[in-house]
């Protein structure tokens, strides 16, 4: 009986499992790179628009509620260039507005408004009525309340932590602002830094 041919070309990847994986392996991380490391040197990704400055130690507490609540999961924060999104909300969003943003609060998901041109768009106590009970100001809202907020107070000493972390990763948070940041928000609560934060949204380009 005659030997069997060994697999040869094409043939030989499709029937050595090892082979196949790690030829997919080299392929992805090629994509991957060709991909996502361009990106780092186009300055339209990596600059901060003109005007833009990093969060303060309130509004910094604050964005950390925000994620911890879950915010992100009813609420984008990307204006998208089309004319029914910009004349609702604003100028569609740009990747310079978000470079003091880790990790970026874009979301998929609208099942409230877009937030990311709302700082100034309604004052504190208006914010702070809606947290408490959404109904009160949107009466057809399906919003949770968030009344725990008003009572907590947010842990002022792991504020130069945060900070200085930020600061290793290109925030230009000077010595000045990290040491003052334990006094900034001492003795306030989780509400007043939410607000804080929500009023910063997207005021550096309207």
């Amino acid at each position: 009986m005659a030997a069997m041919n060994k697999p040869t070309g094409h043939e030989r990847i499709e029937t050595n499992n090892f082979l196949m994986i790690v030829l997919i392996l080299i392929t992805v991380a090629v994509g991957g790179m060709v991909e996502i490391l361009p990106l780092f040197f186009q300055r339209s990704t990596t600059q901060a628009v003109e005007g833009l400055k990093p969060y303060d130690a309130l509004q910094l507490a604050g964005r950390d509620i925000y994620i911890r609540e879950g915010c992100y999961n009813c609420h984008s924060q990307m204006i998208r260039p089309f004319r029914a999104e910009t004349l609702r909300y604003g100028p569609a969003s740009v990747a310079g507005e978000f470079v003091f943003d880790r990790p970026f609060q874009w979301g998929s998901k609208r099942t409230g408004p877009d937030l990311h041109r709302v700082g100034g768009k309604y004052n504190d106590e208006w914010h702070r009525g809606h947290l408490i009970n959404p109904r009160d100001l949107v009466p057809e809202s399906n919003m949770p309340a968030y009344p725990w907020l008003e009572t907590a107070n947010v842990d002022a000493e792991a504020m130069p932590v945060k900070m200085r972390a930020l600061r290793t990763l290109g925030h230009p948070y000077s010595d000045e602002e990290i040491g003052a940041s334990v006094a900034a928000v001492k003795g306030r609560t989780e509400l007043d830094a939410l607000v804080a934060y929500l009023q910063a949204l997207g005021t550096s380009r309207r």
